[in-house]
Protein backbone atom coordinates (compact mmCIF):
# COMPACT_ATOMS: atom_id res chain seq x y z
CA UNK A 1 0.00 0.00 0.00
CA UNK A 2 1.65 3.35 -0.85
CA UNK A 3 1.44 5.61 1.85
CA UNK A 4 2.63 9.18 1.71
CA UNK A 5 3.73 11.32 4.98
CA UNK A 6 4.02 14.94 5.81
CA UNK A 7 6.93 15.31 7.91
CA UNK A 8 7.53 18.41 10.36
CA UNK A 9 11.07 19.84 10.78
CA UNK A 10 12.92 18.76 6.96
CA UNK A 11 14.41 21.83 5.96
CA UNK A 12 17.36 20.82 3.63
CA UNK A 13 18.73 18.38 1.34
CA UNK A 14 20.80 16.66 3.89
CA UNK A 15 17.40 15.88 5.76
CA UNK A 16 16.28 13.93 2.65
CA UNK A 17 19.51 12.28 2.43
CA UNK A 18 19.35 11.42 5.85
CA UNK A 19 15.98 9.81 5.84
CA UNK A 20 15.90 8.31 2.90
CA UNK A 21 19.53 6.24 3.64
CA UNK A 22 18.06 5.08 7.30
CA UNK A 23 14.39 4.02 6.00
CA UNK A 24 16.35 2.01 3.28
CA UNK A 25 18.79 0.14 5.73
CA UNK A 26 15.21 -0.41 7.75
CA UNK A 27 14.32 -2.40 4.18
CA UNK A 28 11.11 0.03 4.11
CA UNK A 29 9.82 0.63 -0.10
CA UNK A 30 11.01 4.17 -0.42
CA UNK A 31 9.46 5.58 -3.67
CA UNK A 32 9.88 9.36 -2.73
CA UNK A 33 11.71 11.87 -0.38
CA UNK A 34 11.50 15.76 -0.72
CA UNK A 35 11.18 18.47 1.69
CA UNK A 36 8.37 18.03 3.85
CA UNK A 37 7.64 14.45 2.79
CA UNK A 38 7.93 10.70 2.26
CA UNK A 39 6.61 8.31 0.11
CA UNK A 40 6.78 4.59 0.73
CA UNK A 41 5.26 1.74 -0.54
CA UNK A 42 4.32 -0.53 3.23
CA UNK A 43 3.41 -4.21 2.65
CA UNK A 44 1.83 -4.27 6.33
CA UNK A 45 0.72 -2.36 9.07
CA UNK A 46 4.04 -4.03 11.09
CA UNK A 47 6.12 -1.40 9.45
CA UNK A 48 4.46 1.61 10.60
CA UNK A 49 6.24 1.73 14.06
CA UNK A 50 9.64 1.41 12.49
CA UNK A 51 8.90 3.69 9.87
CA UNK A 52 7.83 6.51 12.86
CA UNK A 53 10.95 5.54 15.01
CA UNK A 54 13.30 6.54 12.39
CA UNK A 55 11.59 9.94 11.87
CA UNK A 56 11.03 10.65 15.04
CA UNK A 57 14.69 8.94 16.22
CA UNK A 58 16.41 11.74 13.31
CA UNK A 59 14.09 14.54 15.03
CA UNK A 60 11.61 14.97 12.30
CA UNK A 61 7.88 14.49 13.32
CA UNK A 62 4.88 12.63 11.30
CA UNK A 63 2.11 15.73 10.84
CA UNK A 64 -1.20 14.28 11.08
CA UNK A 65 -3.62 17.98 11.16
CA UNK A 66 -3.94 19.97 8.13
CA UNK A 67 -3.27 22.85 9.47
CA UNK A 68 0.26 21.54 10.41
CA UNK A 69 0.50 20.68 7.09
CA UNK A 70 0.09 24.20 6.22
CA UNK A 71 2.53 25.66 8.29
CA UNK A 72 5.20 23.38 6.84
CA UNK A 73 4.07 23.94 3.67
CA UNK A 74 4.39 27.81 3.90
CA UNK A 75 7.97 27.08 5.93
CA UNK A 76 9.21 25.02 2.77
CA UNK A 77 7.83 27.31 0.36
CA UNK A 78 9.86 30.29 2.33
CA UNK A 79 13.00 27.97 2.53
CA UNK A 80 12.80 27.22 -0.91
CA UNK A 81 12.53 31.14 -1.53
CA UNK A 82 15.67 31.50 -0.58
CA UNK A 83 17.56 29.47 -2.43
CA UNK A 84 16.96 31.26 -5.53
CA UNK A 85 18.34 34.28 -5.26
CA UNK A 86 17.98 37.04 -6.55
CA UNK A 87 14.76 37.32 -4.48
CA UNK A 88 11.68 38.71 -6.86
CA UNK A 89 9.41 41.65 -6.49
CA UNK A 90 6.09 39.69 -6.44
CA UNK A 91 4.53 39.80 -2.93
CA UNK A 92 4.53 37.02 -0.57
CA UNK A 93 1.21 36.94 0.13
CA UNK A 94 0.89 36.27 -3.69
CA UNK A 95 3.57 33.61 -3.49
CA UNK A 96 2.43 31.87 -1.10
CA UNK A 97 -1.51 31.85 -2.08
CA UNK A 98 -0.72 30.22 -5.50
CA UNK A 99 2.28 27.72 -3.81
CA UNK A 100 -0.79 26.72 -1.54
CA UNK A 101 -3.65 27.25 -3.34
CA UNK A 102 -5.28 28.92 -0.62
CA UNK A 103 -6.26 32.47 -0.01
CA UNK A 104 -3.32 34.74 1.67
CA UNK A 105 -5.72 35.46 4.76
CA UNK A 106 -6.37 32.24 6.00
CA UNK A 107 -2.60 30.83 5.36
CA UNK A 108 -1.64 33.75 7.90
CA UNK A 109 -4.12 33.38 10.52
CA UNK A 110 -3.38 29.39 10.79
CA UNK A 111 0.61 30.31 10.50
CA UNK A 112 0.21 33.12 12.96
CA UNK A 113 -1.99 30.93 15.45
CA UNK A 114 0.16 27.49 15.38
CA UNK A 115 3.92 29.30 15.42
CA UNK A 116 3.56 32.66 17.55
CA UNK A 117 4.92 34.42 14.74
CA UNK A 118 3.48 36.61 11.59
CA UNK A 119 4.68 35.19 8.52
CA UNK A 120 6.46 37.99 7.76
CA UNK A 121 8.39 38.15 10.43
CA UNK A 122 9.39 34.56 10.52
CA UNK A 123 10.35 35.38 6.56
CA UNK A 124 12.55 38.51 8.07
CA UNK A 125 13.93 35.72 10.43
CA UNK A 126 14.65 33.71 7.27
CA UNK A 127 16.29 36.62 5.17
CA UNK A 128 18.85 37.47 8.28
CA UNK A 129 19.93 33.89 8.42
CA UNK A 130 20.30 33.77 4.55
CA UNK A 131 21.94 36.93 4.97
CA UNK A 132 24.33 35.87 7.67
CA UNK A 133 25.23 32.62 5.46
CA UNK A 134 25.91 34.86 2.75
CA UNK A 135 28.36 37.58 4.64
CA UNK A 136 30.28 33.92 6.48
CA UNK A 137 30.61 33.13 2.38
CA UNK A 138 32.59 36.49 2.00
CA UNK A 139 31.73 36.47 -1.23
CA UNK A 140 29.71 39.18 -1.90
CA UNK A 141 29.77 42.86 -0.02
CA UNK A 142 26.94 44.30 1.73
CA UNK A 143 25.23 45.85 -0.74
CA UNK A 144 25.05 43.21 -2.90
CA UNK A 145 23.49 40.89 -0.40
CA UNK A 146 20.71 43.72 0.37
CA UNK A 147 20.16 43.50 -3.31
CA UNK A 148 19.63 39.87 -3.97
CA UNK A 149 17.26 39.93 -0.64
CA UNK A 150 15.62 42.61 -2.50
CA UNK A 151 16.11 44.92 0.17
CA UNK A 152 15.06 48.37 -1.06
CA UNK A 153 18.85 49.60 0.69
CA UNK A 154 21.31 48.64 2.38
CA UNK A 155 20.02 50.55 5.52
CA UNK A 156 16.69 48.27 5.45
CA UNK A 157 18.76 45.27 5.87
CA UNK A 158 20.98 46.65 8.29
CA UNK A 159 18.34 47.27 10.92
CA UNK A 160 16.50 44.01 10.25
CA UNK A 161 19.46 42.59 11.38
CA UNK A 162 19.53 44.48 14.76
CA UNK A 163 16.53 44.28 15.46
CA UNK A 164 16.51 40.37 14.81
CA UNK A 165 19.59 40.01 17.17
CA UNK A 166 18.47 42.45 19.54
CA UNK A 167 15.06 40.80 19.92
CA UNK A 168 16.43 37.13 20.40
CA UNK A 169 17.97 37.40 24.17
CA UNK A 170 14.28 39.12 25.07
CA UNK A 171 12.96 35.70 23.06
CA UNK A 172 15.16 33.61 25.23
CA UNK A 173 14.79 35.07 28.19
CA UNK A 174 10.67 34.87 27.92
CA UNK A 175 11.38 31.09 26.94
CA UNK A 176 13.15 30.52 30.15
CA UNK A 177 10.53 32.33 32.04
CA UNK A 178 7.84 29.97 30.92
CA UNK A 179 9.78 26.55 32.41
Amino acid sequence: MEKTLYIKNMVCDRCIKVLKNELKDEDINVLNVKLGEITVNIDSKDEIPALQKIIESNGFFIINSENFKMVEQVKLTLISLLKTLPLNNERLSDILSKELNQEYSRISKIFSYNEKVTLEKYFIKLKVEKAKELIHNKELNFTEISQLLNYSNLTHLSNQFKNRNRDEPNRIQNFRKKL
